[in-house]
């Protein structure tokens, strides 16, 4: 039996494993798209405090939704792109709305995603999150830099402490044991802060500014709009998303020895359906499931929900105090452009180690893979390549990311789902031999 306090323990340390890379979405999103120091408090802190309600979601098992295993949502790092250019697009109205339709078309598909999700094989979903990796890297490096448009942009004390703090952050890897290397981005943001602080000082007037205590309010930054690029681009996310936390509730089934059935499958697509939708409705972001608490479950070997269910509530008590919301926003840019090379980084990497299951023998997956890629950044780069095509091709053209994933899509269906003459010969050739 664990005692109270150990369970407590246990709990916030979930949390630390997972609050950077919860915090680091809305921090990005909310700097890029110009927010001030009060709406980017709000936007923290609405996130981590939804971050607790969607792990929430998925612990609670009943009829309709929950998959009661030992899971923690947070923020998908893959919408944050996306996110930005709805935003800077079509306006923060159209990013929620094509959350929420996102969220709800999660919810319906769930009984049916073990049939669609055989469009999205490795070579597919391992293209997009490369795709989505290498589309985050520029703004990294900007804000390494100092923030584009800075005054002080590419000085020395900006790329110190970018690469400082990058520096930190390779250093707890290379030498950090167990769960000191599962917070190694927040340790690299503390160090580099610290730095800032004593060199250069950072003002603390937005957490002195900010509430002690706060609700959340539905629709904050205004009622939500609808439009169908936005909407069709964040499907797409949704569905990558699903994937990636199919992957999540395997691994944790097969930690807890617990066999899933296609039900608590269901029931799981359905709570971050749920979560999505409540995400666009309280002005925060797509959730899914985060393989970094995966690792704390192998760690330390416990597998009770009672220490998640202490997780989530940890979260949405941090969620309600904007103060701790507030500290987060005083990180300077350039410490968070080192910490982001390393994340941002990572989603590359998780996207090559996804197709590290491909097999590369075959010709046409290196196809797929070579031209997904370069439509995905070759649209990123040159955005108005297809503007003088119809609005609805524009739909499937509008950004990099569904450029490269339909791409991708389309390629995989015509190589590896539509049966080749060769194979046909060939079967009709075994056929006669036999």
């Amino acid at each position: 039996m664990l005692g109270k306090g150990r369970i407590a323990a246990l709990g916030f340390q979930h949390v630390l494993a997972m609050y950077a890379g919860a915090v680091i979405v809305p921090l990005l999103i909310g700097g890029a798209l110009g927010f001030n120091s009060e709406q980017m408090t709000y936007l923290v802190s609405i996130d981590i405090f939804m971050c607790g309600i969607a792990t929430l979601l998925q612990l609670t098992m009943n009829r309709f939704f929950g998959i009661g295993l030992p899971v923690v949502l947070g923020c998908a790092v893959q919408a944050i792109a996306p996110i930005i250019l709805i935003g800077e697009q079509y306006g923060i109205g159209a990013i929620y709305g094509s959350i929420i339709v996102s969220g709800l078309f999660v919810v319906l598909i769930a009984p049916f995603f073990s049939m669609v999700v055989r469009f999205f094989p490795p070579v597919v979903t391992g293209s997009v999150v490369t795709i989505i990796g290498l589309t985050l890297i520029p703004v990294a490096i900007n804000n390494l830099a100092g923030g584009q448009g800075a005054a002080d942009f590419g000085s020395l004390y900006n790329l110190g402490i970018g690469f400082g703090t990058l520096f930190v952050i390779i250093l707890v890897y290379r030498f950090g044991r167990g769960f000191s290397k599962a917070i190694a981005v927040l340790i690299g943001l503390i160090a580099g802060s610290v730095f800032a602080a004593v060199y250069r000082g950072i003002s603390l007037q937005p957490v002195t500014e900010a509430p002690v205590f706060h609700m959340p309010t539905p629709f904050y930054f205004g009622m939500p709009t609808f439009n169908w690029a936005a909407i069709l681009t964040m499907i797409l996310i949704a569905l990558v998303s699903m994937v990636e936390s199919t992957g999540v509730y395997f691994a944790l089934s097969d930690i807890t020895k617990r066999k899933l059935e296609k039900s608590d499958l269901t029931k799981g697509y359905r709570a971050e359906g749920l979560a999505i939708i409540l995400g666009g409705i309280f002005n925060t972001f797509p959730y899914t499931a985060y393989s970094q608490n995966v690792g704390l479950v192998q760690l330390s070997g416990i597998k009770t929900r009672k220490v998640i269910y202490v997780t989530a509530g940890i979260l949405i008590a941090l969620g309600l105090l904007p103060k701790v919301g507030a500290v987060a926003t005083i990180i300077p840019t350039p410490v968070l452009g080192g910490a982001m090379v390393a994340m941002f980084g990572m989603v590359v990497a998780q996207g090559i180690k996804m197709l590290g299951k491909v097999n590369f023998t075959s010709q046409e997956n290196l196809l797929i893979i070579a031209c997904s890629v370069g439509v995905g950044l070759g649209v990123t780069v040159v955005p108005d390549l297809f503007k003088a095509l119809p609005d609805f091709v524009q739909l499937f053209t509008s950004n990099g990311i569904v450029a490269g994933s339909v791409t991708a899509i389309v390629l995989n269906i015509i190589f590896n789902m539509i049966p080749h003459r060769k194979e046909k010969e060939a079967t009709e050739q075994a056929t006669i031999e036999l």
